[in-house]
């Protein structure tokens, strides 16, 4: 039978999102009900709503989020009611040369997962579908997401901090951990210090990087990069930050990640480098922007310049992992939580997103 869930809706873009009454449909083959909790919010999000990247409303956003399964259709494997999960936007279809080469998160199929339904998921009360972002539409108080864009945790972990697993964490995580592979004894720098690069920072920490550069704007930002684990705060409005990069680690750093999105700062990274340095772009630049590096940097000193979309992740197994090290007390999500909101407040929460101030907001729905 499907239901009706109050949900925040994009109608259009630029706009705000509007909460209203959507009925959600019942679960297909392989695809799960979930009651949302937390969902995080995040600058993909952001830059749909103020028009920055072309949108399709009318749409709930959200795709990064934890919940309790609700119901489940038929062929789902390894998830039962009262399972506690994490959504990921990387939604895989397991059988592409991609997904069987262990590269989930280019899957050629993932745009086909949500066409395989009959009908729409989520329709307003004019009648009209209402397409969720990714698949997921975590911005409701409850979503049918295809089994392959879930992962169970333990009950014992907090929601609020699980919500920003799969997206922010995820992605700075993994950018260091599969896409970089940092060493220890290395030298990092991380220029924008957001929920992905603060995520990146303490990926470095945890990886045993000897230096760790945080590189941003915001002072506050700057001064909470430390508690995560840069061992120096550089303000890129002070002074030359290739040059003090260049200073700080005697001629350039090991490794070098950008979560920004503008090609500026990806030009910076890969400056930023020693002979034979790696820089990872985590942050979305934008379509059609060009990126210039010196030629003689590439083939003469072997700098390398990459991309690495949502962390390369494989989240079935690298979330369960960073749930254990929340659990440790080796991966501080809670501090990266700077502030909450609930769903009717969720423009406020976006409004101190774009301030540029807010490490990850994260949105309450919901009750375990």
């Amino acid at each position: 039978m499907t239901a009706l869930v109050d949900a925040a809706v994009l109608n259009a873009a630029p706009g705000r999102l509007e909460i209203e009454k959507l009925r959600l449909d019942v679960p297909g083959p392989d695809e799960v009900l979930v009651r949302v909790v937390s969902a995080g919010l995040c600058h993909s999000d952001l830059h749909e709503i103020d028009g920055t990247f072309a949108s399709e409303p009318p749409i709930v956003l959200g795709h990064e989020a934890s919940g309790v399964v609700e119901a489940t259709g038929a062929n789902v494997v390894g998830l039962r009611v009262g399972d506690h999960v994490v959504t990921c936007l990387s939604v895989f279809c397991g059988r592409c040369r991609y997904c069987t080469g262990g590269r989930l998160t280019l899957c050629e199929n993932r745009s086909r997962l949500s066409h395989q339904r009959p009908g729409p998921r989520l329709v307003n009360a004019a009648g009209r579908p209402v397409r969720p972002t990714a698949g997921i539409g975590a911005f409701a108080q409850a979503m049918v997401v295809h089994q392959n864009a879930l992962v169970r945790i333990p009950s014992d972990m907090p929601m609020a901090p699980a919500s920003i697993l799969g997206c922010a964490v995820t992605t700075g995580l993994g950018a260091v951990f599969r896409g970089a592979r940092v060493e220890p004894g290395s030298s990092v720098v991380v220029i924008g210090t957001g929920g992905i690069g603060t995520a990146a920072i303490q990926g470095a920490r945890i990886a045993g990087a000897t230096q760790i550069i945080a590189v941003d704007l915001i002072p506050e930002k700057l001064k909470a990069a430390e508690r995560f684990g840069a061992t120096h705060a550089l303000h890129a409005g002070e002074s030359d930050p290739v040059e003090a990069v260049r200073e700080i680690t005697g001629g350039g750093a090991d490794f070098a990640f950008e979560a920004v999105g503008r090609s500026t700062t990806v030009e910076q990274a890969f400056a930023m480098l020693r002979p034979g340095g790696l820089a990872t772009v985590v942050g979305m630049v934008p379509e059609h922007t060009p990126i210039r590096v010196s030629g003689p940097e590439l083939f003469l000193q072997e700098k390398r310049l990459q991309g690495s979309f949502m962390g390369s992740n494989q989240f079935k197994t690298d979330i369960p992992r960073y749930v254990d090290l929340y659990l440790q007390g080796r991966l501080l999500l809670d501090d990266m939580v700077s502030e909450h909101v609930t769903l009717a407040g969720i423009n406020e929460g976006f409004e101190l997103l774009a301030q540029g101030r807010a490490t990850r907001v994260v949105a309450d729905i919901g009750e375990v």
